[in-house]
């Protein structure tokens, strides 16, 4: 077993290195520059957001569409996954991870915007799209296609699934006064999970579009009180993360940054696992949505990266450094991962801290699984019909039950594994398809109430 760990571990530092890096941030500039930096329409993406388009060709509404896409980007990342990018790569990586998701707008805008333009409708109605379609009808290259499904499939027991029950155990175990087994964790989600998704998109995304503005605005809110008692040490926190963003050096409680490179890694990682920009996930509800056009969609998408990175995880990882700053009694030597470092902070806070912590990993990492479900289950569709929905739904669910006693440490690494491996084919899609993403951005930019009219092909899948 500790040889596999080691491989897994190797395998991460390898598919992790330099060159991911570069291809994943170099994709969130080129983008930038080429949609002639989309960030500029944010807030009238969010403004179409709420605004309903029911005549157009689609299954929900752009506002459930981006909230089913927000289920499953704020989740554990938000939270324990930016304490794990503290722990290993020092406050520096909180900077890498908004930087990340400022840029990594633009390349949900654009992943977005070529899953409607390419996407397709099943015999019985529904919408289909996403980076396969993408592929396969923009580029010619299915063989492409079925390897992003594929690793999509994969990816979501573990990004999707394991990660997320698996921390909601750990917070109840950490937190709540009296023991509660992990596999009776695992069966409760497990049940609540079989009854939401048996219902398919539009039993998640009316769970979703009610479960996400609640548990965003408590969970921002509480940080906000949070950041107010912590006070007196923001100012030393936001110093600490851009001084540690490029060069070492060490805080309080042994909070050590060990340079540029180990903190804009583990930075540029949690910020893809938390927001998605470039996985290609997002885009396979995206292309669910009711719009009139792939920008116009494309739009309302990219506020999804805002939401989740730039404000979400900001939010955690300045409770997080200030907490520790402040708590000297929090000693980094002590710590052994980054749920456990997540843990200890906001205990610190007396009533309102452990609260705000249960509370927001519980309904962020359900709401994960909810959002997941759907993405696995296109996948699986799209590589073997409609008659692989229900096995594929009964493993996920299985997966829901098991995923409490499995190693967090292990399953968040084979994640990251997961995570690049699916980003790549997406990434190479975008980056194929630039040209005509700058195009219709230039069409549609002016004219967004225009109808694109381009027939929708039917597939027999």
């Amino acid at each position: 077993m500790d040889a596999i760990i080691t491989f897994i571990n190797w395998l991460d530092d390898f598919i992790w290195g330099i060159p991911m890096i570069v291809l994943l941030l170099g994709t969130h500039l080129f983008m930038t520059a080429r949609t002639g930096f989309i960030q500029r329409k944010l807030f009238t993406g969010i403004r179409l957001s709420v605004t309903k388009d029911p005549d157009s060709p689609g299954d929900v509404s752009q506002f459930q569409a981006l909230t089913t896409a927000l289920a499953s980007t704020i989740g554990t990342g938000n939270i324990i996954g930016v304490g794990t990018a503290i722990f290993l790569g020092g406050p520096g990586a909180v900077f890498w991870c908004w930087i990340a998701g400022v840029f990594g707008i633009a390349t949900k805008y654009a992943e977005s915007l070529i899953a409607v333009k390419y996407r397709v409708r099943t015999r019985d109605g529904k919408m289909q799209g996403g980076a396969m379609y993408a592929l396969e009808r923009g580029l010619n290259l299915k063989w492409l296609g079925v390897a992003f499904a594929l690793l999509a499939t994969i990816a979501s027991f573990g990004i999707g699934c394991g990660t997320q029950i698996n921390a909601i155990a750990e917070v109840i175990e950490n937190n709540v006064p009296f023991h509660i087994p992990p596999i009776a964790i695992g069966i409760v989600g497990g049940i609540l999970t079989a009854i939401v998704i048996t219902g398919g998109i539009q039993s998640i995304a009316s769970v979703c579009e009610k479960l996400v503005p609640f548990m965003a605005i408590f969970y921002v809110l509480g940080c906000i009180i949070i950041l107010g008692i912590n006070f007196d040490t923001l100012l030393p926190a936001i110093g600490a993360i851009l001084r540690l963003a490029f060069t070492p050096g060490a805080v309080a409680g042994g909070l050590v940054g060990q340079g540029l490179l180990i903190a804009l890694r583990f930075g540029v990682a949690r910020g893809l696992f938390s927001n998605e920009s470039g996985m290609g996930s997002a885009p396979l509800v995206a292309s669910a949505a009711q719009t009139r056009n792939p920008v116009r969609q494309a739009l309302v998408s990219s506020t999804g990266t805002f939401w989740d990175t730039v404000v979400v995880c900001l939010m955690t990882g300045l409770v997080l450094v200030t907490t520790i700053m402040k708590n000297p009694s929090i000693n980094m030597d002590s710590v052994t991962d980054g749920g456990q470092l997540t843990t200890l902070a906001f205990s610190q806070i007396p009533v309102l801290g452990p609260i705000i912590l249960v509370v927001g990993i519980i309904t962020f990492a359900w709401s994960t699984i909810l959002g997941w479900s759907y993405y696995g289950e296109r996948c699986a569709q799209y590589l073997w019909g409609k008659k692989s929905l229900l096995p594929y739904k009964l493993i996920f669910v299985a997966v829901v039950v098991v995923g409490p006693v499995l190693a967090l440490d292990l399953v968040w690494t084979i994640a990251d594994i997961l995570n690049a491996l699916m980003a790549i084919p997406n990434l190479i899609a975008v980056l194929l398809l630039s040209g005509v993403i700058a195009k219709e951005t230039r069409h549609y930019l002016n004219n967004l109430d225009e109808v694109d009219k381009t027939e929708i092909p039917c597939v027999d899948k």
